[in-house]
């Protein structure tokens, strides 16, 4: 098993971060048939082989990823999409 953990710092607020992440998730919803659940400014993500949660603050969103062995070769990957699109969504 794989763990990843990636933090972004953000000047938006909490509420245009939940928002702004709240595509964010719609897009792994449909693209990758991933279940998420909110509760609060907190959302766990799971999907067969990957479980998660993004947690947004005032001024930081945590995102903390574990992949099971099948998946776990591809971790650096995966780390490398989960920036790329904090980029551009909290941008």
């Amino acid at each position: 098993m794989s763990q990843i953990t990636v933090e972004r710092q953000h000047t938006l607020g909490r509420e245009a971060a939940r928002a702004r992440a709240g595509k964010l998730v719609e897009k792994l919803q449909s693209k990758y048939d991933m279940q998420a659940e909110w509760e609060g400014d907190t959302v766990e993500l799971k999907r067969s082989g990957i479980t998660g949660q993004v947690a947004i603050t005032d001024t930081l969103v945590r995102v903390e990823i574990k992949l099971g062995m099948m998946l776990s070769m591809m971790s650096a990957m995966v780390e490398a999409e989960i920036n790329k699109a904090l980029d551009k969504h909290l941008a």
